[in-house]
């Protein structure tokens, strides 16, 4: 039988991912949490620098009483050439569950079909759906039982922001994506989730009645050489203080880190009440522990 993987919201339920949030809220309030995972061991495969991804699944494995192992790219014989179906071959034969962090969505595709474990999508180019798990479980934290009606992104139409647009056509809230000409998000996923997500070329509209106002950095990982273009381009496509006033009352600002302060955001932004990024950046643990679980346990 094929492993369960963790790759974008495609082949997981509603139900099932309400009951990670859930989960993840319930561990994040045990200081001693079972060793749910005891003697399991996780490896994390990483082609990206990463802060919160690594730090978050190797102290959350620890928390549950399993063990990982971090392997970065330039340390595997992937950087000599080695097929990286024979690499996922390799080390789902030794490890329980694998986190691949890569910028070839291709790469995680192939790693998928030949692993014999689950697979955990770290980040990819096309998605990052443990970022979007964190910001849902900030959002149940902070807002109880109210409904998530309305998401505004604001920025480049990302990895992030796809896994958005999965997100809301599975739990059915309305994503308005300001995104600069040229910078629209994947046509592919716009098409399959269109009944959720609209872009718009005003920025007042996107932020009308959202409950989550968010966005992440101009130049990405894989188009830093883009720099000093996105700086024009993406000049006015920022979150500000005043910003937030048009949202919905006590709407929430998040952000996936890290922030470039006077640029996505300005100076001021993450000083905001209504920015809880700190309390989301902690959430990628305890959901992700919560992920672990549900790959896992039976």
């Amino acid at each position: 039988m094929s492993p369960k993987h963790f790759l974008n919201f495609q082949k997981i339920t509603k139900q099932e991912l309400v009951s990670i949030i859930e989960r993840g809220l319930e561990l994040k309030k045990s200081v001693k949490p079972k060793k749910t995972l005891k003697n399991k061991v996780l490896g994390l495969v990483f082609e990206q620098p990463s802060t919160r991804t690594r730090v978050s699944f190797e102290v959350g494995m620890l928390r549950l009483g399993g063990n990982s192992l971090f392997l970065s790219g330039n340390e595997l014989q992937l950087s000599r050439g080695e097929p990286i179906s024979d690499t996922a071959k390799v080390l789902s034969s030794m490890l329980d569950v694998i986190v691949l962090r890569t910028d070839d969505q291709e790469k995680l595709n192939i790693f998928s079909q030949n692993s014999s474990v689950p697979l955990i999508n770290g980040l990819s180019d096309l998605y990052h759906p443990c970022q979007i798990m964190a910001d849902l479980m900030t959002f149940r934290e902070i807002m109880g039982d109210k409904q998530l009606e309305k998401v505004c992104w604001i920025g480049d139409g990302n990895n992030v922001c796809h896994s958005y647009m999965e997100a809301a056509d599975l739990l059915d809230f309305e994503l308005s994506i300001y995104c600069p000409s040229g910078y629209e998000p994947d046509s592919g996923i716009l098409e399959s989730t269109k009944n959720a997500v609209s872009l718009t070329k005003d920025k007042d509209t996107a932020l009308k009645n959202a409950d989550i106002v968010t966005t992440d950095v101009w130049t990405s990982m894989n188009s830093s050489s883009q720099s000093d273009k996105k700086e024009k381009i993406f000049k006015d496509f920022f979150v500000s203080p005043q910003d937030m006033k048009k949202a919905k009352e006590h709407a929430i600002f998040l952000h996936c880190l890290p922030a470039h302060r006077g640029e996505e955001i300005t100076e001021d932004m993450l000083e905001d009440p209504s920015a809880k990024v700190w309390i989301q950046a902690e959430n990628r643990m305890h959901v992700q522990e919560a992920i672990l679980e549900f790959l896992l346990l039976d």
